[in-house]
């Protein structure tokens, strides 16, 4: 097995490293966010995963923390393809399409 092959059992947000950080540095919520300019219901929401980040999020990230704005971009891309491939529907949708390419 190829070790890029590999995906985690549960995929990572970016929030979660963000919320890490703050944690770490010993920031509140409240205080960062109102410092950053966003609502602390929105912020609290990308922390704990329920919303997507924004290039613009990433960039004040970026700003604030020094956590380069690409790697939360692309924690945000892998979450999602993530997501998208466990979703069974989508999955089976997924299928039905590779047997029509496969016919061309």
């Amino acid at each position: 097995m190829i070790a890029n092959n590999l995906t985690p059992f549960r995929p990572t947000h970016p929030g979660s490293l963000v919320k890490e950080e703050l944690e770490f540095r010993k920031i509140s919520q409240t205080r960062f966010s109102e410092k950053i300019g966003l609502q602390l219901s929105s912020f609290n929401e990308i922390l704990n995963g329920k919303r997507s980040i924004t290039t613009d999020f990433a960039l004040l990230i970026e700003a604030s923390l020094n956590i380069p704005a690409h790697i939360l971009i692309g924690l945000q891309t892998d979450y999602n393809l993530q997501l998208a491939k466990k979703d069974k529907i989508f999955s089976e949708r997924l299928a039905e399409v590779r047997k029509i390419a496969a016919l061309f």
